[in-house]
């Protein structure tokens, strides 16, 4: 099992019988996992929308950019990926905002190790648990929220500045 301070055996014993490790592979509860978790349940959400975006494209975009004599890497770079940038920028906020309140997998597979793999919310979370920490909850929150204020804000300039370009 991968769960709780374990180390995984078999992909230790595997890199130290290719000579990549002398340990065994310590993954459960560390920072790694987390940012690999929080890529593995995120990566869809970004993937669904930018497919949905490139869904919604013509097709007579590719075909008008090839008749003009655009290579197909020029037509991603000139036509598609102009296009596109509102989806991709609208699938990153969406990561971000599920990262900034992700609770569930976090807690439940890489734990809550202050300073190691404790987040936002599984920080909230703990000074909700102790006496007299519901200050710190608060200021926690308070940070929180102006993270994803500024997120917001940051997203829409760059969706209007994406936008002014697709215009131009």
């Amino acid at each position: 099992a991968v769960h709780g301070r374990q180390q995984l055996p078999t992909a230790g014993l595997a890199l130290r019988g290719l000579g990549l490790a002398d340990e065994a592979l310590k993954l459960a509860n560390t920072r790694f996992a987390t940012v690999t978790g929080f890529v593995h349940f995120f990566t869809m959400l970004l993937t669904l929308t930018i497919y949905a975006n490139l869904k919604q494209l013509s097709p007579n975009y590719r075909k008008a950019a090839a008749d003009l004599g655009a290579s197909g890497v020029q037509t991603f770079i000139h036509v598609i990926l102009p296009l596109t940038l509102p989806g991709i920028i609208a699938g990153m906020i969406l990561c971000f905002a599920k990262a900034m309140g992700e609770f569930g997998a976090t807690i439940t597979f890489v734990s809550n190790i202050p300073g190691e793999t404790q987040t936002l919310p599984t920080a909230i979370y703990t000074l909700t648990q102790v006496p007299g920490g519901d200050a710190g909850a608060l200021r926690l929150t308070a940070i929180s929220i102006a993270i994803s204020l500024a997120a917001l804000l940051v997203s829409e300039f760059l969706a209007r500045r994406a936008g002014q370009r697709i215009a131009a």
